[in-house]
């Protein structure tokens, strides 16, 4: 993943942006500033905390980002998300943005439900607050690899109150039942699919797949997905393309022949001009 954030972080080399300011208080004549608040905790664990970026101008319309890193659930930080965090402030200022961390999954802690209990945890907090933030309770996903299947996930079957409007993943696992994974041979896919279980049976691993849990009430989803792609391959995303497209559910989907886990130059390029538009038009 270190070419997306290395590409992102080039792009926005020459970008600054203003620093923290203070809350003021929201009148008819005096507009919100610009506001951010780091380490926002919203559990006990020490990875249990987010970043949050409010937009100058806001009022309780204003719509939230939810960005999710990936890490094959075992590592990772929200720290990796700055880069795309930076894009969304200059190309999409009126947004939101809430960076997040989750609890890390190993040998003794599995990633589900743990993960996905933590992005509830964030959710409910921002809906909590939403008066406080001067925020609205719609939100949009973007999760890069693992954070991109529990974005999906998330929003697939955990939506319950329907207030996610967009979810993107891009290079994120949908399907751990599929043939590709199961008669894998590689180490280190395995090592990352053993997380969820090394004899796990097929009911659990359709309901931890985004594929197997999407319905036609799903959010608007766009996808992006390398051809060449060591830990996931490329019907991780068709698959669940083609679903949507059966369920009637807006989506759009991208796949570079030959990228692998990560891409750069235009055809990262290419990625968030369409992630931008997507967003503008969904969220």
């Amino acid at each position: 993943m270190k070419y997306f954030y290395l590409f992102f972080f080039c792009m926005l080399a020459s970008i600054s942006f203003q620093s923290c300011e203070n809350e003021t208080e929201n009148t008819n004549s005096i507009p919100l500033e610009y506001y951010e608040e780091l380490n926002i905790s919203y559990g006990n664990d020490s990875n249990q905390t987010f970043d949050l970026y409010l937009p100058a101008n806001r009022t309780p319309a204003t719509k939230t980002l939810i960005l999710v890193h990936g890490g094959g659930w075992s590592s990772g930080d929200k720290a990796d998300m700055d880069a795309i965090k930076n894009l969304i402030q200059q190309d999409l200022p009126n947004l939101a943005v809430a960076n997040t961390n989750y609890r890390l999954a190993d040998a003794n802690n599995p990633p589900y439900p743990m993960q996905i209990d933590d992005i509830t945890s964030v959710i409910n907090y921002l809906k909590n607050n939403k008066d406080t933030y001067t925020i609205s309770d719609s939100f949009g996903f973007i999760g890069i690899s693992a954070g991109g299947h529990l974005a999906l996930l998330w929003s697939y079957a955990f939506d319950t109150n329907n207030n996610i409007n967009m979810v993107c993943s891009i290079v994120g696992p949908t399907n751990l039942t599929d043939p590709a994974y199961l008669n894998n041979n590689s180490v280190e896919l395995q090592a990352m699919l053993d997380l969820y279980g090394v004899t796990t049976d097929i009911s659990f691993l359709e309901e931890v797949s985004p594929l197997h849990r999407v319905t036609a009430s799903a959010p608007p989803t766009i996808l992006f997905y390398g051809g060449q792609d060591p830990l996931i391959p490329a019907t991780q995303g068709t698959n669940l393309r083609d679903k949507l497209i059966d369920l009637n559910v807006t989506n759009q989907f991208t796949l570079y022949p030959t990228g692998g886990h990560g891409w750069v130059g235009i055809e990262l390029l290419d990625t968030w001009l369409n992630l931008k538009a997507f967003t503008q038009n969904q969220l």
